[in-house]
């Protein structure tokens, strides 16, 4: 009753086709999966980025802990 059939999804499709035409609605599926396909990029290099970050510290923190270990070591 209240819902929405396949007849009527058919229809508003058919009528988006005629108003906006074939053409113009691949363009703009073709800028729709760039614009995913950019923020996924986006997203991944951030992901990367933070690693690198985290491994870097680490890296850090242990170059720390060995000139601690060995000023410990010439005060003994």
């Amino acid at each position: 009753m209240g819902g929405i059939s396949i007849w009527q999804l058919l229809i508003i499709a058919l009528i988006v086709v005629l108003l906006f035409g074939t053409k113009k609605l691949r363009s703009l599926g073709g800028d729709l999966g760039g614009a995913v396909k950019g923020f996924k990029n986006a997203m991944s290099s951030e992901d990367e980025k933070k690693a690198i970050e985290d491994t870097s510290a680490e890296k850090t923190a242990q170059t720390e802990e060995k000139k601690t270990e060995s000023k410990d070591k010439e005060q003994a």
